[in-house]
């Protein structure tokens, strides 16, 4: 009888390790490094995804997010980027942008769903922000970002 119950502890053990790890691996990055963008007179607190693991998590697991922050993925080079929203449950809007800062284009992704939101161009970097963020500062595909990705690009 203590071998089962021993057993039966060993057993629930691994299986309450394996929750653990579950959620541990589900949980919103929130330790990325931050930079200050412009959108016309915008300030936006901004977190910079720069390697593949933290482009493929992204805002991922994340239940809210102030209006005057977003996230910024950075690519190695311009290339036609394209995003869902798996695991995502907040809904946003990506902007993708060129290396000088404009916006080639600007879409609005529903939560937790697969469908692929593309650039219309080969852009370096995407700008996400809750949905209706842009729209609501009257920033469209053409407007540009400003601060130091794309000060390089002058």
């Amino acid at each position: 009888m203590k071998k089962l119950i021993h057993s039966f502890c060993f057993s629930l053990s691994l299986v309450c390790a394996g929750i653990g790890s579950a959620s541990a691996q589900d949980a919103p990055q929130t330790n990325l490094p931050r930079i200050t963008l412009t959108a016309g007179i915008h300030q936006i607190d901004t977190q910079l995804a720069l390697t593949p693991d933290q482009r493929q998590i992204g805002l991922m697991f994340r239940k809210e997010m102030p209006q005057q922050e977003g996230m910024l993925f950075v690519f190695e080079q311009p290339a036609t980027q394209c995003f869902w929203m798996k695991n995502t449950i907040l809904p946003l809007t990506a902007a993708f942008v060129e290396d000088d800062g404009s916006i080639a284009n600007l879409a609005d992704m529903k939560p937790q769903t697969t469908d692929s939101h593309c650039s219309t161009k080969p852009v370096r970097y995407v700008l996400e922000m809750n949905v209706g963020w842009f729209a609501k500062k009257g920033i469209k595909a053409g407007s540009k970002l400003g601060g130091k990705p794309f000060e390089q690009a002058k």
